[in-house]
C-alpha cells in the first residue's frame, strides 16, 4: 500500500488545480458536503461507537480476498468495524455521490456492519439493495440497522445480485465494496453494467488495495461507457454520462 498511496499523493490534485468547470464544481461541492453535519448522524455515529465496543465472536464466511488486517474467520464485531468499516468521510462521499442521481434504485455490495448501507438509505428515495455473503455478518446488520428502506440481501453475491436486477428497471446508483479480486469486480460491474443510464454513478471501493485491484480500477476507467472518473485513494467513482469529458482525475479530500 505504500508505493501506490505515495503515487496517490504526489499525483493528486486539489480544488484549484482543477480545470474543468464541470470537475471544479462538482468537487466544490463534495468538499462542501463533507464538511456538513446532518441531524442524522449522531444516530449513526452512536451506533459505530456501539459496534465498536461490541466484542461478540463471529465465525466469518469470506468469499473474497479476505482481510489484510483479520487473518482469522473467528473476528470480533469490534475488529470487523475498526479494520472492514468505511470511515465517516466516506459513508459521507458515497452519500453525495448517490444524490448525485435519483437515488431510486440503490445497490451495496458487501454489507459488513451495515454503517454505508444506513448512511446510504438517508440520501435513498427507494430502496438500497445491500448483499452480503456472510450470514453472521447479515444477522448482525440487521440487529443494529432497522431503515424501513434497506433490504438486507443474505447469500454469495454472484446468485443473489441477478435475482434483484431482474427485478429493476434500472440502477442509479451502486457501491462494490465486496470479494475485492479483479474478476470478482469486473464481474460485478457488467452484471450491472445493462441497467445504467446516462445519470448512473458507481463507486469501487479499495481500488488500491491489491495490485489485482488496481488493475481491475484501470480496466474500469478505461471501459467505453465510463465517462469520467475520480481516484480518491481509498476508492473510486465512476460516470457513464456521453456528455461529461474522457478524463480520470486523482482528488484529494
Amino acid at each position: 500500500m505504500v508505493l501506490p498511496y505515495l503515487k496517490y499523493w504526489f499525483f493528486k490534485l486539489d480544488q484549484y488545480s482543477l480545470q474543468s468547470p464541470k470537475v471544479f464544481e462538482i468537487y466544490t461541492r463534495l468538499k462542501g458536503f463533507l464538511k456538513e453535519e446532518h441531524s442524522y448522524e449522531a444516530e449513526l455515529e452512536f451506533i459505530r461507537q456501539q459496534l465498536l465496543q461490541d466484542e461478540e465472536l463471529l465465525i466469518i464466511k469470506d468469499f473474497g480476498a479476505g482481510s489484510k488486517k483479520l487473518k482469522k474467520n473467528t473476528r470480533k464485531i469490534s475488529d470487523i468495524t475498526k479494520y472492514s468499516t468505511s470511515q465517516l468521510k466516506f459513508n459521507k462521499l458515497y452519500q453525495f455521490f448517490c444524490q448525485e442521481t435519483p437515488a431510486q434504485y440503490v445497490l451495496e455490495l458487501g454489507t459488513c456492519t451495515g454503517l454505508n448501507a444506513h448512511y446510504l438509505s438517508k440520501v435513498t428515495k427507494g430502496v438500497v439493495h445491500s448483499f452480503e455473503g456472510s450470514e453472521a455478518l447479515w444477522k448482525k446488520a440487521k440487529e443494529y440497522h432497522k431503515s424501513e428502506n434497506i433490504q438486507f440481501n443474505l447469500g454469495e453475491i454472484k446468485t443473489t445480485l441477478p435475482a434483484i436486477l431482474a427485478k429493476s428497471s434500472h440502477i442509479d446508483f451502486a457501491l462494490l465494496d465486496a470479494t475485492h479480486t479483479e474478476p470478482a469486480t469486473l464481474h460485478y460491474f457488467e452484471s450491472i453494467l445493462p441497467y445504467l443510464q446516462n445519470h448512473s454513478i458507481i463507486a469501487v471501493a479499495d481500488i488500491h488495495w491489491s495490485r489485482c485491484m488496481e488493475s481491475a480500477w484501470v480496466k474500469l476507467i478505461n471501459h467505453p461507457k465510463v465517462s469520467l472518473s475520480f481516484d480518491f485513494f481509498e476508492c473510486g467513482i465512476l460516470y457513464f454520462d456521453p456528455n461529461l469529458p474522457k478524463e480520470s482525475y486523482i482528488l484529494d479530500i
